[in-house]
């Protein structure tokens, strides 16, 4: 994959998590209802771990609920682990109960990876075909997300692509088990082409472990093999990373033109 500067990424800096969350779920609603009303459907990938987590509660409440036409809404995991649904490290597990459970979502449009099978290879290749039959890509191009949901670890990983793995030299797939080291796991995850064909990527973030990590994605040198996060450039699309001010408190030149 080129460099692509990232120095131009868009970088909104808010006073805390929920602060975070409550925009960061006024922007899900802002695209959700565009897209709605340019092409009738909203496609969206969403992430687990921890950050998003209020981000779905809030969605979930009633108020904000009620604006978002969740009958034309298909939502799909960005990764998954490799345990059962209802596990307590399950990604899905964390939306069904924060989300999921909550809204009128039809149940035909939430598109769970079964990473839980055995079979890793018929497990990717069944996600891959959902995403084509859902997305339609035409013949010979990536499937494109109308938003994707991402975080970033300390280490700077984003979805399941962590530094070293091999997932960040698979060019070809759109979806892939990816083993992690340093978990002796594997994890079911979108790959770099898929991410990177997005409309609209919104990075969250926040946690003051993640500062100086942050300042080396966004303002360091070109290492992604060592911060995957910076492979994140899609070519036609639009980035924006939401950061609480903790987080945020060792950016310089990223910050120029913050809103």
């Amino acid at each position: 994959m080129p460099a692509e500067p990232l120095s131009k990424a868009r970088v909104r800096v808010f006073a805390s998590l929920e602060e975070l969350s409550r925009e960061a779920a006024v922007r899900f609603r802002e695209l959700a209802c565009s897209f709605v009303a340019e092409k009738g459907r909203f496609n969206a990938a969403l992430s687990g771990g921890s950050t998003p987590r209020r981000l779905y509660e809030l969605l979930a409440s009633p108020d904000l609920s009620a604006e978002i036409p969740w009958e034309r809404v298909h939502l799909f995991q960005v990764d998954e682990r490799c345990v059962p649904p209802d596990d307590p490290e399950s990604n899905y597990r964390m939306i069904r109960e924060t989300l999921l459970e909550h809204i009128p979502l039809p149940g035909t449009n939430f598109h769970r990876m079964a990473a839980e099978l055995e079979d890793r290879e018929g497990a990717r290749l069944e996600y891959a075909a959902e995403l084509g039959r859902i997305l339609k890509p035409k013949k010979g191009e990536i499937p494109r997300f109308d938003l994707i949901l991402l975080g970033m670890g300390p280490d700077g990983h984003t979805a399941s692509l962590f530094p070293g793995t091999a997932g960040l030299e698979d060019h070809s797939a759109w979806v892939r088990p990816n083993f992690v080291d340093k978990f002796k796991a594997y994890r079911l995850t979108l790959t770099f082409p898929v991410l990177n064909a997005a409309t609209w990527i919104l990075f969250l973030v926040s946690g003051t472990e993640k500062a100086e990590t942050l300042r080396q994605v966004l303002e360091g040198p070109w290492r992604p093999e060592e911060l995957p996060a910076q492979y994140v450039h899609p070519a036609k699309g639009q980035v924006e990373w939401y950061v609480d001010q903790h987080t945020a408190r060792l950016l310089t030149t990223a910050l120029r033109g913050v809103l």
